[in-house]
Parts: structure tokens; sequence; C-alpha cells
């Protein structure tokens, strides 16, 4: 079973990349959060998106929302990530991929991890989902055109 709009998001409690517990209940009646799941740190296609939220950071801030990547390097590797490319939001590491699991995020050719973001509103109700591995702006795009909507 997959999260579908107008679910409630599932909750959730993984490390960040300071080994910090992140909870999704946490930003619940206090801000939108844009979830992202991508497969890697480091790699090609992953930079390329975290790069794009990266450089789009602020209009997420402006718009109330916290944008949180996910995918299951360690906190470890997330920290170098975050460092090297200088990203501003918080890394997820959901080491035994549980989280993608309870979201229902599919693989790609069932093998690779799939790029999928979820905008979730205050209240934790999933307003907008994208899939796409290829697209990586598309994440990016998708996500502020929903903020502005809601």
């Amino acid at each position: 079973m997959s999260v579908q709009i107008g679910d409630t998001a599932p909750d959730f409690s993984l490390p960040s990349q300071t080994g910090e517990p992140v909870k999704l209940s946490d930003f619940r009646g206090k801000s939108t959060v844009v979830l992202y799941f991508y497969p890697k740190d480091d790699t090609p296609g992953c930079t390329k998106e975290s790069c794009a939220f990266r450089d789009s950071y602020e209009q997420f801030k402006q718009a109330g929302a916290e944008v949180i990547g996910v995918s299951s390097d360690s906190a470890d590797s997330h920290q170098k990530f975050a460092s090297k490319y200088s990203l501003p939001f918080t890394l997820l590491s959901d080491r035994d991929k549980a989280l993608r699991k309870l979201y229902g995020v599919p693989a790609t050719l069932g093998l690779l991890p799939g790029r999928v973001t979820y905008v979730i509103d205050k209240q934790g109700v999933v307003r907008h989902i994208f899939n796409s591995m290829m697209n990586f702006e598309g994440h990016v795009e998708e996500s502020l055109k929903t903020l502005k909507e809601i």
C-alpha cells in the first residue's frame, strides 16, 4: 500500500545528518513539509536534485515549508553530502528502507530506489506526490507550485 494524496502522512523518527532524531509530527501545525526520497548521496542525479532544492530553499522557507531529503545512506554520508554541496536542509538516514516501504516509494526497474516527493501540509495531509526518476528539477517545480495552491 502506498501513500496517496489526501492520506494522513505516516509519522516517523529517523536520524538526521547530525545524528539527531527527526519526527514528521514535530512539524505538525508549524510548517508544510516537502519530503523527498532519492536513491543515493553524491550521485549525479541526486546531486542535481538536491542542489535544485538548495537553490530554491529560500522560496520554500518563504512559503512556510521545510525541505527534508531521505535516502538509505548513513548519517555520516549525509553529513559529507550536505557539507560538500552546502545543503541547508535536513537529510534523513533510512538505513533499513523502512520509511521508503511505509510510504510505498516504488523501485525503478525493481532495483533502484525510487525518486518521489511528497508535499505534506501543516495538518499532516499529503497534498501532492511527484514521481520521476529523471526530471530532477521537476520535484522542486511541482513542490513550489503546490505550496502556492495550499
